[in-house]
């Protein structure tokens, strides 16, 4: 009785999972086939990026940022908690090699909050010359005309809220490590297919991504200031819902950018993905709890344990395997570019099995390890706990949540 019991329920999500499976995938295509943002809205912004130590690549991300198809002004502009942070030095050889650009390092030595990210970039704020902002990690890589696309939504609109948030997808740059590639597999198959769907089913998007959080400095005072979100370890979500709830647009833009994934372990990978898990579950709870279903295909392989091999269930995991495939590769390849997802793909499967068992294991608890101290979560919000541990992961530059 049992076993039928669960060979039910496996049925159930599995078919549930193939839905979702579709639904992603007309999500996609709605996303693709939208009507593009009109060129020519060029007003002067600031770009703003908080450093911590070195990224593989930082060198050439910045400089990315300098070769722009732009008509207008922009600065950019790096924040330091100590003058002797080795990015300081790559900033420095930065404004040699674009002395015509306005580039600025500038020291931000106050903990307004347990996330530095933040506390870094508030600091930055004040110091920024333009009404338009942008917010992104030290080792985001972006194309000639970023700025050019980003832009383009805050021009003003007839019958239309203000655009107060504007953000991109991105893939994810992979090391040879195992965990490195599962990571940027599951951004490309499983993360940004999520993040799609939501906008499709919630006629919008109602938060931002790191990769590129722009803002106009209006929506930004209407929520109270960036400070306001230094207790915060989900920042990028939390600023958009609340630039959201305050009546601005938030905008999703074609451009994509990308990142370096750290040469993560598998130890390493399964311990920011349940750090990453436990926070979405936190901001977004019952958005969290619906990716039960997202997870088709591994249901359907604890289907076949379940069924005993039957040939029902056999059909039903191939359905589910099309439809998941399918999905990766309209996604990762044919909206992001990610030719890694061709030589990972056969990491699907079972990158899928663990994304569900980390979905399940994160309602164990409500502490997270970050930055090598303990905390827990309170709607959003990190409240340490006294014990410290040992690190958990692999090293890495960026502050990122």
């Amino acid at each position: 009785m049992f076993a039928t019991i669960i060979a039910v329920l496996t049925t159930l999500l599995t078919i549930a999972g193939i839905g979702y499976y579709l639904i992603a995938i007309w999500s996609a295509r709605a996303f693709l086939r939208r009507p593009r943002f009109p060129a020519g809205f060029a007003p002067p912004v600031s770009i703003l990026k908080p450093l911590h130590g070195l990224d593989p690549g930082m060198a050439e991300a910045f400089a990315s940022h300098c070769r722009q198809n732009y008509s207008g002004e922009y600065e950019i502009l790096f924040g330091v908690s100590r003058l002797d942070d080795p990015a300081a030095a790559v900033v420095r050889q930065l404004q040699v090699d674009f002395p015509d650009h306005a580039i600025r390092l500038i020291l931000c030595p106050n903990v307004l909050g347990p996330n530095g990210k933040i506390s870094n970039l508030a600091q930055l704020v004040p110091n920024a010359r333009f009404d338009h902002i942008i917010f992104s990690d030290s080792d985001i890589r972006v194309g000639p005309n970023y700025l050019a696309h980003v832009l383009a939504p805050f021009a003003p609109a007839e019958n239309k809220k203000p655009t107060g948030l504007v953000t991109a997808l991105y893939r994810g740059r992979a090391h040879q490590t195992l965990g490195s590639k599962l990571e940027a597999l599951g951004i490309s198959t499983d993360f940004v297919p999520g993040v799609l769907t939501s906008r499709f089913i919630e006629r919008g998007l109602r938060f931002g991504l790191g990769s590129t959080l722009a803002v106009s400095r209006t929506a930004l005072d209407a929520i109270g200031g960036l400070a306001t979100l230094a207790d915060y370890l989900a920042d990028d979500y939390e600023l958009g819902a609340r630039i959201d709830a305050a009546s601005f647009r938030v905008e999703l833009i074609n451009e994509i950018v990308e990142t370096h994934v750290p040469a993560w372990s598998l130890s390493g990978y399964l311990h920011h993905q349940l750090r990453w898990s436990r926070a979405m579950r936190d901001s977004r709870h019952a958005g969290y709890a619906g990716l039960i279903v997202s997870y088709g295909l591994a249901w359907a392989v604890l289907n076949l344990i379940a069924s005993g091999l039957s040939l029902p269930a056999f059909a039903l995991f191939t359905i589910a395997l099309l439809f998941r495939v399918t999905l990766a590769l309209g996604v990762g390849v044919g909206i992001l570019g990610d030719r890694q997802v061709l030589r990972d793909l056969w990491l699907l499967l079972p990158r899928d099995l663990l994304a569900l068992a980390i979905w399940a294991w994160s309602y164990a608890s409500d502490a997270i390890t970050w930055r090598d101290e303990r905390f827990l979560l309170r709607e959003g919000k990190l409240v340490k706990l006294e014990s410290t541990v040992a690190p958990a992961e692999a090293p890495q530059a960026t502050i990122k949540t």
